[in-house]
């Protein structure tokens, strides 16, 4: 981590002198004193951002008391090695007060580039930046170098994008996100623990030991009533018990979607994959609330049992084109993050494939090596370095089965459960007395702390067009991923 610190002052040269075209750019300083052409720019937020040295403008988008600016951001592609190359990184600013606390959001995938608000940003009334993951289109260098790809390179350009504009929104900042995008946040701090004040990371996986996954078969063994959980289980079985029929109904539509299955290997590896997913899909986004429309699988029409695994897995997502988007999160799944393995023992006899692992849903081109030691030393971080860090989990998400935990060594640190909650949990949906803890801890790491704890309550307003559901883009589709 210090040795980051050694070459930042190197790279700056590198990205205030050569832009990502090779050409010399004109207002930018290499001390990172402020130029004559810097001085010149005024006071406007947009001149101001536009001055960091490697940032532009992709566009801006009016929102009723903000500013929303979409950027790239030019980074190295080897933080280890920052002379080897460069590319561009896309953020998003919702801008509103340079006085004001700011929340650095990920999805861990893909950026949407319609202003939104995370569930911190309204509880402290503040700015939020959102980054595009490494790799993720347009994201990605060219050529693309997969071994890359890794969470520390992912959090070293977090640190840098955080490093950049800190000059500007010198107030207190948080780091979010959910799922995936918690993962990252609970790496970013990992690896750079001096920049945040405080971390809220939702729903946020941890496979510690990607050859046990016990847990996930306990939590199916249990989520739920028996009534649902057989409803659930008897459909799986019986879209593999009509394994034939139903994949003439799949064949015929990839024979018109033009969809292939050279990734997964075969229509019927692809078939399965999307049987397999049924169960999960349904915990993770849905719930007992609406597990009586799922059909009794005996009494259900060949198109019902097609239509009903395609609405809670989707016939699309294993074929190269459902799985393309989403080859970076597959790779470091495959490299790093590992990816879950469960028994299903109501499908014996019926399943010839099990749950497959992520390197199957990676092309056979790109190289992967996994790398057990990566989730053992961010979970050991955690349980005795943690430090304003919260966790929130939803009690009937299946992801939240290998959650962080916390060790004598934390401080100011929490796990939440938000009761009956799915993959969208937050902390609205804690019981009262926690929900109104972890809102006054946000609001404290802030530097906004509320007038008592007890009175604790998101600063801003509820905004429809802005806070809404954590549905960023490439995070939810059909398929497990978090």
């Amino acid at each position: 981590m210090r040795k980051s610190l050694i070459w930042l002052t190197s790279l700056t040269v590198l990205i205030g002198t050569v832009g990502a075209s090779g050409a010399a750019t004109a207002a930018e300083s290499a001390t990172g004193s402020p130029t004559v052409a810097e001085s010149a720019v005024g006071t406007d937020i947009k001149d101001r951002i536009l001055a960091i040295p490697g940032m532009s403008l992709i566009e801006e988008k009016p929102y009723a008391g903000y500013r929303f600016f979409v950027l790239e951001y030019t980074q190295p592609v080897d933080h280890h090695r920052p002379w080897k190359g460069t590319f561009k990184q896309r953020l998003s600013l919702l801008h509103k007060d340079t006085d004001r606390p700011t929340v650095f959001h990920t999805s861990g995938y893909g950026l949407s580039t319609t202003p939104s608000r995370r569930e911190p940003t309204r509880i402290i009334d503040g700015n939020q930046v959102s980054m595009e993951y490494r790799f993720f289109t347009p994201s990605r260098p060219q050529p693309a170098d997969w071994s890359k790809l890794d969470i520390w390179q992912a959090a070293s350009d977090q640190h840098r994008i955080f490093t950049a504009l800190k000059k500007i929104y010198g107030q207190k900042w948080l780091s979010t996100g959910a799922s995936k995008g918690g993962m990252t946040a609970t790496y970013y701090e990992r690896f750079y623990p001096r920049d945040m004040d405080g971390v809220v990371a939702y729903v946020a996986p941890n496979d510690v030991n990607n050859k046990e996954d016990s847990a996930y078969d306990r939590f199916f063994e249990s989520v739920g009533t028996k009534e649902c959980r057989d409803r659930l289980n008897a459909m799986q079985r019986e879209a593999l018990i009509r394994r034939e029929p139903l994949q003439k109904k799949y064949k015929e539509w990839a024979a018109t979607e033009g969809a292939t299955f050279n990734t997964v290997g075969s229509l019927d590896k692809a078939y399965e994959a999307v049987v397999l997913d049924f169960v999960w899909g349904f915990w993770q986004y849905y719930g007992e609330d609406v597990c009586g429309s799922i059909p009794d699988a005996k009494a259900a029409s060949d198109d019902e049992v097609y239509e009903t695994i395609d609405a809670y897995s989707g016939w699309s997502f294993y074929t190269d084109q459902g799985l393309d988007p989403y080859t970076p999160y597959y790779y470091q799944a495959a490299t790093e993050l590992g990816s879950p393995d469960i028994e299903l023992p109501h499908l014996k006899g019926l399943s010839r494939y099990g749950y497959q692992p992520a390197r199957n849903f990676v092309p056979r081109e790109i190289p992967t090596k996994f790398k057990p030691s990566a989730m053992r030393d961010v979970d050991d971080w955690v349980r005795k370095n943690a430090n304003q860090m919260m966790f929130v989990y939803g009690g009937n998400d299946p992801w939240g089965a290998e959650p962080f935990r916390l060790g004598k060594g934390a401080r100011d640190s929490y796990v939440y459960t938000a009761p009956g909650a799915n993959h969208g949990a937050q902390v609205a949906g804690l019981v009262e007395a926690e929900r109104t803890k972890a809102t006054a801890r946000i609001l404290a790491w802030a530097g906004v702390d509320a007038p008592t704890a007890a009175a604790a309550q998101p600063l801003a307003r509820f905004d429809a067009g802005l806070d809404k559901p954590a549905e960023d883009e490439l995070s939810r589709e059909h398929g497990v991923r978090p």
